[in-house]
């Protein structure tokens, strides 16, 4: 006779996620993050009060920010770990929606647990309830399924049986991982079921590692073998597989040259020789020169997204073929691409193994250095120390005090393009951006989540004004938890990057920059006494040397560092780049929109589809 145990569905909720284990020994789920209200505090609450010492609970600020920390923990340790996040239902649960949106787009984990209303329907409706006049049974959580790779709502306590493995299988699959929401009915919560004692015995989840198809291999190999120009992108699933020695082996063992996307940046030192850099839009003349000529584009990890091929406009040469080493099927065929179903690092192994001595003579002498000799400068301290100081003197400030243990991480505005083009990245997982959903707000929480997940990392995140405005409540968190990272705000008063958008493409400078913006009196927001006022230490800093020596004090803080220095909206690292597709009006009345339409239908025509 099966043995049970007599739980609350939260109590075997919370019991089996903190039996789930990893292929390191380590809980999946490392802790929880809450903000409890109706709809989640009397069972799910409960519940995570009796395992508090296995299973620690997090207290946030904000719903969205509490899933950043939590998608940024689980992006620094490789999708090795991750974290749940509960909310009540309602305004808790929607404000868990945009990361949700974050953890989709980049294939992390995240385990969200949204209270939802009575699956009884007894007091229906409750406070915060949303009503569809026709479909009895939506409620508002249904807006997580268009963002959540794995959605159930737990209707019955017996439902976990099936739901919480379902739940965990999306969370480690290399092809599935992303974000999984379990919308718990708040009377289910608190039912209790008798349930097999043997649901909540340890079980290990290991990373699935795809082996290649043979025939996909022998074509792929083929077809390297006939390329005169072959070049990789190298995405973060180079980082997810563990690949990024696999792939500076294939890339010594075959001349061939390598270039990064956003979330790939890292995966080899910045110096090696066949590390061309950053790509596409926000990329640099060395990785675009050569992408232009290539006629075989080998994909590594990457979904290939709009900024890393500059809208399908950067591979021009006509001969060119899209190849790609992925793990999802999904991302593998994109364009008609030449597939190879596979994971990075195995995939990477089997493919040189099949090239045996083939060696490349992509040409790529002098291009980095030309490259350097241009933008090296722009990082220096300035000569003339009354101007505003520019985004890259900030770049090179923070780089001059970086060490072989920092991380820097950004995820939207300015810094983003600044950091593609300009940091140098010494050792893998030593750049963290968040430029898949490019969400602004992710960035104090996900620093706070990256020192969580690598205690002895030193935590660097860039923020402009504009992102530090719409989600900076974490500091409080973090001061009160005592972890420390250091916040670089960068204070241009306004949205200069959309502002620079703008300009480009002929529109007047308008609500943007604050000055720009409808106000009664010129905005003059205190950033470091608002930081300071939620517990961290601060400092606003008027120069790029008295950056380097706030940033020189940063290991002795205890807790969060905020510093802030104002810079010109202005100026950005002129040289390299490429076209992105931003629709331009047909008609305006201003001349400067006109051209700007005439220029953007002439790269139109350097668009592929194919």
């Amino acid at each position: 006779m099966t043995k049970t145990i007599r739980l609350t569905a939260a109590q075997a909720m919370v019991r089996y996620v903190a039996a789930q284990m990893n292929g390191n020994g380590e809980q999946f789920i490392a802790g929880c993050w809450a903000i409890f209200g109706h709809g989640n505090v009397a069972g799910i609450g409960e519940a995570l009060y009796h395992v508090q010492d296995n299973l620690p609970t997090y207290r946030g600020h904000n719903e969205q920010t509490m899933a950043h920390a939590a998608i940024a923990y689980a992006k620094q340790l490789g999708r090795k770990r991750a974290m749940m996040v509960t909310s009540s239902i309602g305004p808790g649960a929607t404000n868990m929606v945009t990361a949700a949106a974050l953890a989709h787009v980049n294939r992390l984990p995240v385990l969200l647990v949204p209270g939802d209303v009575f699956a009884n329907r007894g007091p229906d409706p409750v406070l915060q309830q949303i009503e569809d006049f026709n479909d009895g049974t939506i409620s508002v959580n249904d807006v997580f399924k268009p963002v959540s790779r794995y959605f159930d709502r737990i209707t019955r306590p017996e439902q976990l049986l099936t739901a919480l493995p379902r739940a965990f299988r999306t969370m480690t699959d290399p092809a599935d991982c992303g974000p999984v929401t379990l919308a718990f009915c708040q009377d289910v919560q608190a039912e209790a079921y008798d349930y097999p004692e043997s649901f909540f015995a340890p079980k290990v989840w290991t990373t699935r590692r795809i082996r290649p198809d043979l025939e996909e291999l022998v074509a792929l190999a083929e077809a390297i073998k006939d390329a005169q120009c072959p070049v990789i992108v190298a995405g973060g699933g180079v980082h997810y597989s563990g690949a990024t020695d696999a792939l500076r082996a294939f890339a010594d063992a075959h001349n061939i040259p390598v270039t990064e996307t956003q979330a790939g940046k890292s995966a080899l030192a910045w110096d090696h020789p066949l590390n061309l850099g950053p790509i596409g839009v926000t990329g640099g003349t060395p990785a675009n020169t050569v992408c232009a000529k290539a006629d075989l584009v080998l994909g590594v990890g990457t979904r290939f997204q709009d900024f890393t091929t500059g809208s399908w406009g950067l591979f021009a040469n006509p001969a060119r073929r899209i190849a790609c080493l992925n793990v999802a099927a999904y991302d593998a065929a994109k364009h008609d691409a030449l597939p190879l179903l596979a994971d990075a690092k195995v995939g990477l192994e089997a493919l040189s193994e099949a090239l045996g001595e083939h060696f490349a003579k992509t040409p790529v002498t002098g291009l980095k250095s030309d490259w350097f000799d241009k933008v090296d400068p722009l990082t220096d301290a300035p000569s003339d120390t009354h101007a505003l100081p520019t985004d890259m003197q900030v770049v090179g400030a923070v780089q001059r005090a970086a060490t072989d243990a920092t991380v820097v991480m950004c995820a939207a505005g300015t810094m983003p393009g600044e950091l593609h083009k300009l940091w140098k990245s010494a050792r893998p997982m030593s750049y963290h951006m968040e430029y898949g959903f490019s969400c602004m707000g992710y960035e104090i929480a996900g620093a706070m989540g990256i020192k969580m997940a690598q205690p002895d990392r030193d935590v660097i995140c860039f923020t402009g004004d504009g992102t530090y405005m719409m989600a900076n409540a974490e500091l409080a968190t973090a001061a009160m938890m005592g972890i420390a990272f250091t916040v670089v705000v960068t204070d241009n008063r306004g949205y200069g990057c959309i502002n620079r958008l703008q300009m480009a493409t002929g529109g007047a400078e308008f609500n943007n920059l604050l000055d720009h913006s409808v106000h009664a009196q010129p905005s003059a927001i205190d950033f470091a006494a608002h930081a300071a006022s939620m517990g961290a230490t601060s400092v606003k800093v008027s120069s790029i040397a008295e950056l380097e020596v706030a940033l020189a004090s940063r290991s002795d803080m205890q807790g969060p560092y905020v510093v802030v220095i104002d810079t010109d909206p202005y100026p950005s690292t002129p040289h390299g780049g490429t076209w992105w597709d931003v629709g331009v009006p047909q008609v305006s009345q201003r001349a400067k929109v006109i051209a700007a339409r005439a220029d953007y239908e002439s790269k139109k025509t350097k668009q592929r589809a194919d």
